[in-house]
């Protein structure tokens, strides 16, 4: 019985409608780019499994790393405790981080990464005697799916059943240079009736939005205008994080530097699971006192995990190192020769590239899980390549590690079914 058909018999996958699309493919094997499964078919991992390993699957720099760790110290709960990894990482993170945050504190994903953000901002103001419940947030942005995140998340797609139990979000348009005007205005009109506690924002791309690009100077403007306001601003980096913008953040490019920063996915280069949520030291000042409860009451049980932490300093060793940057931008520079090629092509409405992640929009109205999406999918699997496009939006977030053969693979094989479909 292949994995395939026993995979039937127990599993709930996510972000699948089981009752239509029944089958998940086996994979047996991952290494570099390439992905192999039970039949022996291979595929290059164009979007490194949800932009997680972005140094390529199982690399020998880091499991070699994680499995010294492994040999001294596995797992030990991080509130009595502290260990070397964990420190060290904290180290080395604060040295990347933009130059206000100095304070780390560990969660286990993306979503609860925001949710501790959230919290933190929600408790900052109550601590300094302010009660305010009011979040705002961009339109169509994607922050995860526990219920804070959910709350301040735009895409009704994952939301639906939810949206009578989420916290109340303000939303406002992202910034495009235009409305720049009508979007302070609006936050204008927002703080004249509300306390609002923070504003959250994925910096420069909005991801699950179909990657989305604004521009620095737009966004700066919303983000000062919450600063002069006593606003908080926390930025979702988990999907941009880690050199994927051409920055190791996006944030890095903006003026204005957020309050709190979330971070997971190629944290540990897509190894083992872990997040971070970093703020400035005026918001940890705020949570000290003499009472337990002005403390931040909010933790995980496998919170700074040592395997996780050490996979996470390898990832950033990696990170810095001149090999992978010299590739970050031999992709980047391959992607706008590649959409400069295909922007003209009469079924594509717009391309757009940033670092390392490209984009290209399908003349044609598809919703994000429906047949059309389902039909670029297996074209692109039958070609060996593993794109996921989220409905119209065709979108590349390769592995540091690619070759340039798989890259112009990746792109032919574009080329190809914008041909046939």
């Amino acid at each position: 019985m292949t994995l395939q058909e026993r995979d039937k018999k127990h599993l709930w996958h996510p972000l699948k409608q089981h009752q239509t699309h029944p089958n998940s493919l086996g994979i047996v094997k991952a290494k570099g780019c390439i992905l192999t499964d039970e039949h022996g078919n291979e595929y290059i991992d164009a979007i490194s499994s949800w932009y997680t390993s972005m140094f390529g699957h199982c690399n020998d720099f880091i499991t070699s790393r994680v499995y010294n760790q492994m040999q001294t110290l596995d797992q030990i709960m991080f509130s009595d405790f502290t260990h070397e990894p964990a420190v060290k990482l904290s180290e080395e993170l604060i040295k990347i981080l933009p130059e206000n945050q100095n304070r780390i504190f560990f969660n286990d994903n993306g979503s609860t990464a925001v949710e501790a953000a959230i919290k933190m901002a929600l408790q900052y103001h109550f601590n300094k005697g302010e009660k305010r419940s009011l979040f705002i947030a961009l339109e169509d942005g994607f922050h995860g799916d526990t219920f804070g995140a959910m709350s301040v998340s735009g895409l009704s797609v994952y939301n639906g059943p939810f949206e009578d139990f989420l916290m109340h979000v303000e939303r406002v348009p992202v910034p495009n240079g235009e409305n720049n005007h009508a979007i302070i205005e609006q936050l204008k009109k927002i703080i004249t009736k509300e306390k609002v506690a923070g504003f959250i924002y994925e910096p420069l791309v909005q991801g699950a939005a179909g990657m989305k690009i604004h521009n620095a100077k737009d966004i700066n403007e919303i983000l000062q205008f919450c600063k002069d306001n006593d606003i908080l601003t926390i930025a979702d980096e988990v999907m941009t994080g880690f050199g994927k913008t051409g920055n190791n953040f996006a944030s890095d490019e903006i003026t204005t530097k957020p309050d709190i920063i979330c971070l997971s996915k190629a944290l540990t280069a897509g190894l083992v699971p872990m997040a971070i949520t970093s703020c400035t030291e005026e918001i940890y000042a705020a949570f000290l006192g003499d009472s337990i409860a002005e403390g931040f009451m909010h933790c995980h049980t496998y919170s700074a995990n040592p395997i996780a932490c050490r996979a996470a300093l390898a990832s950033i060793e990696l990170l810095q190192s001149e090999e992978i940057q010299q590739n970050i931008q031999r992709i980047s520079s391959a992607h706008v020769n590649f959409l400069n090629k295909v922007k003209n092509h009469p079924k594509v409405t717009e391309v757009r590239s940033k670092g390392v992640i490209l984009a290209i929009d399908l003349k044609t109205n598809s919703s994000r899980y429906g047949s059309l999406r389902d039909q670029l999918l297996a074209s692109f699997m039958n070609e060996g390549v593993f794109l996921r496009p989220l409905g119209n939006t065709i979108y590349i977030q390769p592995p540091y590690v690619i070759t340039q053969e798989q890259l112009n693979k990746i792109y032919t094989t574009i080329e190809k079914v914008l041909d046939t479909f």
